[in-house]
């Protein structure tokens, strides 16, 4: 392999700016029982494909700030009696840092943009290796992050092999019960046993084995996250426990009604999932919803409102959505979180219109617990629950949402698994949205940001029982948000010529 040229450098905050380093130390010596003298932290660029003179234009303008950084280059500074080392995201994690930076040194330099890679270097003081071992696992989160190199490599270009064609699943239609339940559990699906059965009888119909993308894609759609499983469990017999007379008043109004929408219709059931959305068939059948927005296009809950822009009347449309992403938060708290509230943004935004307000709603375990007293396979509540709310600001902050209310439950029943959920209110002129058939000679436009392995397996992942080995095997299933590329479709729907364009999204 021909060495490619690579300019390192590490960018430390200088003496009296240093408050991530101090607080690391802190941290560290409170919730790990150490005694640490001193705790300094590098942020290390690796940068090709770039000239030496925009690399140095780069450094002061881009990768640091002259005023609070110490730029050191190629090598680390003198650091006696320190113990090094360095972290850095998992092959095909995407690193907002990194891709932040390329997009500012291509403004920059008005030419192609550097290849980047990122790392966070910690030196550490009055430690020994049992107590560096405690540290390293106390920082890193396996699901997303590695210990790295130390040493230059010869090449920051990966190469990705390429995919293979997807397979016909052969005896697939022939399988029987216990080869069935063989084949689901190589394959990790988050549907049932139940449902492949249900799968494998359709394709028998077909008389055809299907292949591995269809299976995939239907484990997708009919998993948890998607399909909402749970709240369609057939719901068959209930006892009510409780005296509130409320209560089973309550749930006798919804029978009745069941009856009333529903009782000459076999294939409708009591479920969850009936029962959150009844009330709004009565509402609508006695004429108090006389302004909800009705469509074929299923993004956000949607409502039509008279506002006053500038002393006239406009129809505006005003939709709502909540997120919830307890089990991405669990295993990745701050891209879990992160894109919480970025997932909540995607559905108004689909519906054209602009987010304007969000709302965050948490429940954790005590967060003040020791750390030796964490659940096996989990990370500590503390690290949960400060590492969320970093990654829920982050994202609110860069796309520029403000969060009028926060508030976080703390109850032991929350230790197995977080609440985290994020809501959202957006609104547009509703003369701006088009909402019209798609059409076979229509042109289809994918818009965002790139991908790389995470979130793949996504919305099956949060629908599986998970282990203590979940935090290991899980990296995948974790998305990083890209806020700025949302922000950039934000403002691209609020221009009316554009949003015009649009059909369905």
């Amino acid at each position: 392999m021909q060495k490619e040229t690579i300019y390192r450098i590490f960018v430390e905050k200088k003496h009296g700016f240093n408050v991530g380093a101090k607080k690391s130390k802190s941290d560290l010596n409170r919730l790990l029982r150490l005694k640490l003298e001193d705790v300094r932290i590098f942020l290390r660029y690796d940068v090709a494909d770039i000239q030496e003179n925009d690399f140095e234009k780069a450094v002061v303008s881009v990768f640091s700030e002259p005023p609070v950084d110490n730029v050191f280059y190629e090598t680390l500074p003198a650091l006696q009696d320190y113990t090094v080392f360095g972290t850095e995201y998992l092959p095909g994690q995407y690193d907002q840092r990194a891709d932040s930076a390329a997009q500012c040194v291509q403004l920059l330099t008005q030419k192609a943009s550097p290849k980047i890679k990122c790392a966070t270097v910690y030196a550490v003081k009055g430690a020994d290796e049992e107590e560096l071992d405690k540290i390293k696992k106390y920082i890193i989160n396996p699901v997303e992050a590695r210990l790295c190199n130390l040493e230059k490599p010869l090449t920051l270009h990966e190469k990705n092999p390429e995919p293979v064609p997807v397979y016909v699943i052969k005896g697939f239609i022939d399988m029987d019960r216990k080869a069935l339940e063989q084949f689901h559990q190589k394959n990790s699906f988050a549907m049932s046993i139940q449902d492949l059965e249900v799968v494998r009888e359709h394709f028998k119909k077909e008389n055809r084995n299907p292949n591995q993308a269809e299976l995939k894609v239907i484990d997708t759609y009919w998993s948890d996250h998607c399909r909402h499983t749970t709240f369609l469990t057939n719901i068959t017999d209930v006892t009510i426990k409780s005296d509130n007379p409320h209560i089973q008043q309550a749930y006798k109004t919804y029978q009745d009604l069941f009856e009333k929408f529903n009782g000459n219709r076999t294939e409708k059931y009591q479920c969850l999932m009936d029962i959150a959305t009844i009330a709004a068939k009565e509402l609508k059948e006695q004429g108090k919803l006389d302004n909800l927005d009705e469509s074929d296009e299923i993004n956000a809950c949607s409502i039509v409102v008279n506002a006053e822009i500038d002393g006239k009347n406009e129809e505006w449309l005003v939709m709502f959505k909540n997120e919830t992403h307890n089990h991405p938060t669990e295993i990745e708290p701050f891209g879990g979180a992160a894109t919480c509230l970025g997932g909540a943004i995607r559905d108004p935004l689909s519906g054209r219109v602009y987010v304007y307000q969000a709302m965050r709603i948490t429940g954790a375990s005590d967060p003040t617990v020791p750390i030796e007293r964490t659940m096996k396979g989990k990370l500590p509540q503390r690290v949960l629950t400060k590492t969320a709310a970093a990654g829920y600001s982050s994202y609110g902050n860069q796309i520029g949402l403000a969060t009028g209310l926060v508030r976080e439950i703390y109850h032991a029943n929350y230790a197995a698994k977080r609440l985290e959920t994020g809501f959202v209110v957006g609104a547009a002129p509703k003369k701006n949205v088009v909402r019209l058939a798609p059409k076979s000679s229509d042109i289809v436009v994918l818009i965002g940001g790139e991908t790389g392995r995470d979130g793949i397996g996504g919305a099956t992942g949060s629908s599986k029982a998970h282990t203590v080995k979940s935090v290991d095997t899980a990296g995948a299933e974790v998305q990083k948000g890209n806020p700025l590329t949302e922000r950039k479709i934000q403002r691209l729907f609020r221009n009316a010529e554009a949003t015009k364009l649009i059909k369905k999204a």
